[in-house]
């Protein structure tokens, strides 16, 4: 079986997630913004998009690819400041791909991490803006200060659904994400 990481990204978290990916399981990462596959070409996909302002980056791309897309086995993983327990995550998701979509995918989100100083200065200034308005003492602070969750670890569950697909009898083996050398 032919399969393929494709992501959509922002500011590098989502790419970094993707390349692990591929490092853990052998397949090919591809930015659906630079130079994507095509979709049919590959048995298997595992879509990597960030989260911005509540809505998967890799949005467009999916709607658009769909037809070509539906009926395979499709993982999406989702990269955000966000705490993967909280429930806005799943209506962005549900809202950005549409219902319909979403509910024929795997899907696990991942917390990125965001270098204020490398964000562009209206990035900055929205993000300022925003941090007022917030209730959250903690949530306001990260979005002034950043934050870094990156966590090789959490590409667990992404790394065992690939196994699963492709080999059910190794499906019940635990399956590690190689450390970086």
């Amino acid at each position: 079986m032919k399969a393929a990481i494709l992501y959509s990204g922002n500011y590098g978290s989502t790419c970094q997630y993707a390349e692990w990916l591929g490092e853990a399981t052998g397949l090919p990462v591809f930015d659906v913004r630079k130079d994507p596959p095509e979709p049919w070409n590959y048995d298997i996909l595992i879509l990597g998009s960030s989260v911005r302002v509540g809505k998967p980056t890799i949005s467009k791309w999916v709607k658009k690819n769909w037809t070509q897309l539906n009926g395979r086995p499709l993982l999406l993983f989702s990269v955000s400041g966000t705490a993967p327990e909280d429930p806005d995550l799943l209506l962005w998701m549900k809202r950005g791909l549409g219902e319909e979509i979403f509910s024929q995918m795997e899907y696990v989100p991942l917390r990125g991490r965001m270098v204020v100083s490398e964000l562009p200065w209206w990035s900055r200034i929205l993000l300022k803006g925003l941090a007022r308005a917030i209730k959250d003492p903690e949530e306001s602070k990260r979005m002034t200060e950043g934050f870094d969750f990156m966590d090789r670890e959490s590409l667990e569950p992404i790394v065992c659904w690939f196994e699963k697909q492709t080999r059910p009898e190794q499906a019940r083996k635990r399956v590690r994400v190689p450390e970086m050398a």
